[in-house]
This record gives C-alpha cells, sequence and structure tokens, in this order.
C-alpha cells in the first residue's frame, strides 16, 4: 500500500470546488471540512492536502507532495522542476484558459509595454512579470501585490499584472489590456521521484485517464435510433461523429440500429433532420466520459 499511496494535493481557494467537482465525475468522492486541511477521499490509495496553487508546484518538486494540480502559471512562477502529468482544461468558471495581462487605467496615456521604462508595476507574478519585461528590454519596479491588485492603479501602480478569465472585473475596475503575457491552464503534476516509482505512476496516470475522459465527454450526449437500411445513407449523412457511428442489426433485417456521440448543442437541429430523413424511436442520453 506505501508504495501506491499518492499524497495528492489539492488547490485551496478559487480551484478548489471546481477540483472535487470534477473528481466527483471521474469517481472520486473529496469532503472538505472547515477546520482540517485534509479532506477526506473515498480511496484508500489518496491521501488529500489542501495548498495553495500557488505554491503547489515547489511543495511537489520537494517531494512534500507526490503529486498536485495547479496552473501552468504557477509552475513557471515557482520555476519547478516536476513531471507534468496532463492538461485539464478546467478553472474556476470557465473551461478555457486564464490569461495573465498587462494592465492599465483606461485613460493611462502606456500604450505599449515600452512606455513602462521606469514605472511601478504590482502583481502577484513577480517572476513571469520581470522575465516578460526583461524579454522586451524594459526596466521597472516590479513589487508583489498581496491582492486586490486591480484596485491599485493609478495612485499605488502605474500597471498591473493580473490574471482573468472572462475580463469583468478589470472592465469594473476601468482597466484596459496593453497586452496578454500568458495563457494557461491547469496540470496535473507530479514529483520526479514519485514519478518513477511504478506503483505511484500507475495510479496517477489512472487517475489522469479517468480526469480527462469527464473533460473529454463535456457537452457531449448520444443519440440512438433505429433506421430503415434504405433511409441508412441518408441519415449517416446526417450525423457528425467523433468517430464512425456505430450499425448494427436488429432482428428484422430491414432496420438497423445507429449509435452516435454530439454535441449537445447540435441536438434540437439534427433530430428534426434524422426524424424527417426516417429515424424513428430516437433516444438521447447523457455521456459522463469518453476515453479514446
Amino acid at each position: 500500500m506505501s508504495d501506491k499511496l499518492i499524497k495528492l494535493g489539492i488547490p485551496a481557494g478559487s480551484l478548489q470546488e471546481a477540483t472535487a467537482e470534477l473528481f466527483k465525475k471521474a469517481g472520486y468522492t473529496i469532503k472538505f471540512s472547515s477546520r482540517s486541511y485534509y479532506p477526506e477521499i473515498d480511496d484508500p490509495e489518496i491521501e488529500c492536502m489542501l495548498i495553495r496553487a500557488q505554491e503547489m508546484a515547489r511543495y511537489v518538486e520537494q517531494g512534500v507532495l507526490d503529486a498536485g494540480i495547479t496552473g501552468y502559471d504557477w509552475i513557471l512562477e515557482n520555476n519547478a522542476q516536476v513531471h507534468e502529468v496532463c492538461e485539464l482544461m478546467f478553472s474556476k468558471v470557465s473551461r478555457r484558459p486564464v490569461r495573465w495581462v498587462l494592465c492599465v487605467p483606461n485613460d493611462s496615456p502606456v500604450q505599449s509595454v515600452k512606455d513602462l521604462q521606469g514605472k511601478r508595476i504590482a502583481t502577484e507574478v513577480v517572476g513571469l512579470t520581470r522575465q516578460y519585461l526583461a524579454k522586451h528590454g524594459v526596466e521597472a519596479n516590479v513589487e508583489f501585490s498581496w491582492g486586490a491588485t486591480e484596485v491599485k492603479p493609478p495612485k499605488l501602480a502605474d500597471a498591473i499584472v493580473e490574471v482573468t478569465e472572462t475580463g469583468s472585473s478589470l472592465r469594473a475596475n476601468n482597466l484596459r489590456i496593453v497586452d496578454e503575457i500568458l495563457q494557461s491552464t491547469t496540470r496535473l503534476i507530479s514529483n520526479k521521484a514519485a514519478w518513477q516509482v511504478a506503483a505511484k505512476r500507475e495510479k496517477l496516470e489512472n487517475i489522469s485517464l479517468m480526469l480527462k475522459s469527464c473533460l473529454a465527454a463535456e457537452g457531449k450526449v448520444g443519440l440512438l435510433m433505429n433506421v430503415r437500411r434504405v433511409d441508412l445513407a441518408a441519415i449517416l449523412q446526417q450525423l457528425p461523429a467523433l468517430q464512425k457511428p456505430t450499425v448494427a442489426s436488429l432482428s428484422d433485417p430491414d432496420w438497423v440500429d445507429v449509435n452516435t456521440i454530439v454535441d449537445e448543442s447540435y441536438v434540437r437541429m439534427i433530430v428534426p433532420r434524422l426524424k424527417a430523413a426516417g429515424a424513428m424511436g430516437i433516444v438521447e442520453y447523457p455521456i459522463n466520459k469518453i476515453i479514446d
């Protein structure tokens, strides 16, 4: 058991609930307690610990944790030498990458990063910001921001580097984007030494497989229908699919069963076409996981 036990970091804060929701879809139930940093999980081979995403990569690199879930941005910010098990395209409010952007007040004269020479920039990603400035040959005073970064310009900073998903918070604080520094997605990472332990690697690969299968299934549904053989060609022309639709013979040799997967948003358009083309007994059913 000890060789397979995974000390897994769960990101505390904004990603916590989204991570628990994804694990639940994958078959793992994580229970949080307000008094404990050690969530319960219904898998005796996993031991969870709540860690801020900003610190996760460092603790995984040091071996305090075998693995953890954090953003690509925080791996770079910590310059952490870890093994990336997989990319998980989810964040706190969407399934899109988050963006780290350089912002200034709407009425600022700054039009490009070059205009920030000698200016003050507030951010939580000091390392990434300094690398970005160096790439553009700009010297500026980069200060660590402990929070509420959007409210600091113009009195406490000339510009900020902040993370955004929708841009709504930036607009609410009268900020405009000058440049995009980085796009980041969530990653499952492993300590390099732990990854060399066969039992732990197998366990992490299995966790990765299940998490990715849930993300792949989001927005997809299955369609099942009965079709006359004479109408089959016309029906298949209507069906986009991840792979070729499954066609199975029925007890009546003149009929077949057609099974396929489509985008849920497409169902309302395609079902009337299928019915018009001769499909009968059309059934829509949910898809929980897709494993390639």
